[in-house]
């Protein structure tokens, strides 16, 4: 059997080897969805696969909606072409249950897959088409916290920010920029309201969202390239909203265990590809059960029923809240302290970390003891039994074969929220920056992880980040086992708040940071040594 839209028919072979099917007419959708699109979607990777796409798959399942989603990548032509082009935009997705089970559906919700480049001139002219089309309701994203950024380590613009800027719409190529030259098409097409939502993991994502569409849009004004009245468009929340969301649900790239199942069950050609800009995906995708989307509702030209999907509907506070809750305490701030020594301490599974005892003091610390004293209740989930939940059920789940390595990609593009609102926080709240253990541990342990060297001493393979050679570059002259080599390197990264968020040094917190990392240059275990120190 392979994933292809006529190998649907084939009902009986599914079900035998225990695959959900849509229960829609695939084509009939696709159809409808091209006349009158309702939903784009940028960033058709592995969470919107198994979590976005299949919620409008449940909503298309019992007849509350009649069209599907149209996925656009800004970034990688190869997932477009080979892995949504190459099964006719199916998604084989597996969930993986604490007990060892999984659960298999082919997700067909997606109903075309575009690149959204203006070089690619057939798929770019579909998706202006798309952007004018008054039916659009909402153009929702899943790109990654860099994808927002228009500004390096030094807060100048990217190159390819200052070429778009310079250069205008027509020749856009940041993902911002080009969203931003859509919106305008749908501007001079009559101007329909819009909802334009984020649902990556960063703190008010929303404004995150606007605040870069809007700079880009006000540069291309005073260039010249778009109207005043179109900037008021964009500014006007009646025309173009920017919601708050919160999304939860951890996606680790495609496990050979899930491949192998599915080969043995009789599916053929899922096997996996690294494109050639670095991005890993398969045929199927794999993820854990526990799942989270928390949405402002403001939507100018309508939308899908979420909520009957299990979407959390709500005020943008209640958003806030409950966002902060996850990405800067209960979740994200655990996983990036995991990531950084589970890839210093030689282990290769988020879920065998959590058998490390210092590992577990350490997140255990990091969320219960530092983190949960500066939570506001989102009352719509309890952020001790989420907590619970994140550290009992979910990290050492042994199904999910997520990897330190992995989380650890990007890590200076997080770590100003995962840890730096916190911090934020605990300055705001008059707390006593010394409780903190757990926290200048994490970061201590990202600068002790830049250096490339692991804690047995063994050359260390660093994740991708664009920042990284920035950030190595500062520390280049710091040699592990020889921490006479340390003369306050840190101190430029410590101290710059487009990486923190605020300034560590001036805070008073880099101090400690440092000696922590100080320690961690001792030698061979000298980090696991640090850990078993300050968490005793």
């Amino acid at each position: 059997m392979k994933l292809t839209l006529e190998s649907l028919q084939n009902k009986a072979a599914w079900e035998k080897i225990g695959v959900r099917l849509p229960r829609y007419d695939v084509d009939a959708m696709r159809k409808r969805t091209h006349r009158a699109p309702v939903w784009v979607h940028f960033g058709a990777g592995n969470i919107f696969r198994a979590f976005t796409a299949a919620l409008q798959q449940r909503l298309l399942d019992e007849g509350l909606v009649d069209r599907g989603i149209i996925a656009a990548d800004t970034f990688d032509v190869d997932n477009i072409r080979l892995i949504y082009g190459g099964y006719d935009n199916l998604t084989m997705s597996v969930t993986l249950n604490p007990d060892g089970t999984t659960d298999r559906e082919i997700i067909g919700s997606v109903s075309e897959a575009l690149v959204a480049k203006p070089s690619e001139e057939k798929d770019f002219a579909r998706l202006v088409e798309i952007f004018e089309s008054p039916s659009l309701q909402m153009v929702s994203f899943t790109i990654t916290e860099k994808g927002y950024a228009l500004r390096d380590l030094t807060g100048e613009y990217s190159a390819v920010v200052k070429a778009d800027l310079a250069a205008g719409p027509d020749k856009a190529q940041h993902a911002m920029s080009i969203v931003t030259a859509l919106l305008y098409r749908r501007y001079l097409a009559g101007g329909t309201p819009l909802a334009v939502v984020s649902m990556d993991n960063c703190s008010h994502n929303g404004e995150t969202l606007r605040k870069s569409i809007v700079e880009i849009a006000t540069a291309w004004n005073k260039s010249g390239f778009v109207s005043d009245s179109f900037l008021s468009w964009l500014c006007a929340e009646n025309c173009v909203s920017f919601p708050w969301t919160m999304i939860d649900k951890i996606t680790p790239r495609p496990a050979a265990s899930v491949q192998d199942a599915l080969i043995a069950d009789g599916v053929e050609d899922m096997e996996p590809v690294k494109t050639p800009r670095g991005t890993f995906l398969a045929p199927f995708v794999n993820a854990e059960r526990p799942q989270y989307l928390v949405i402002e509702d403001r939507f100018p030209n309508g939308r899908p029923p979420l909520e009957r999907a299990g979407v959390y509907m709500t005020d943008r506070d209640t958003v806030n809240n409950t966002e902060r809750m996850k990405v800067t305490t209960c979740l994200n701030p655990l996983h990036t302290a995991l990531a950084v020594y589970g890839c210093l301490l030689g282990y290769t599974r988020i879920c065998e970390e959590m058998k490390d005892e210092e590992l577990t003091r350490l997140v255990r610390r990091l969320g219960y003891v530092e983190g949960l004293p500066v939570v506001t209740d989102p009352k719509i989930l309890s952020p001790k039994a989420f907590l619970d939940e994140v550290i009992e059920q979910r990290l050492p789940n042994p199904f999910m074969p997520d990897a330190p390595q992995r989380i650890a990609t990007d890590t200076s593009q997080k770590v100003g929220i995962r840890f730096g609102e916190t911090i934020k926080s605990y300055v705001a709240a008059g707390r006593e920056l010394d409780s903190l253990v757990a926290l200048p541990l994490a970061i201590a342990g990202w600068m002790r992880y830049l250096l490339g060297v692991d804690d047995a001493g063994n050359p260390m393979e660093i994740s991708d980040d664009p920042m990284k050679d920035e950030l190595r570059g500062k520390l280049a002259d710091i040699v592990p086992g020889r921490p006479e080599t340390y003369a306050g390197q840190l101190r430029g990264i410590l101290s710059n708040p487009v990486v923190f968020g605020s300034d560590l040094c001036a805070i008073g917190l880099a101090d400690r940071i440092e000696a922590m990392f100080v320690e961690e240059l001792a030698g061979p275990g000298a980090v696991r040594a640090t850990l078993k120190k300050h968490l005793a």
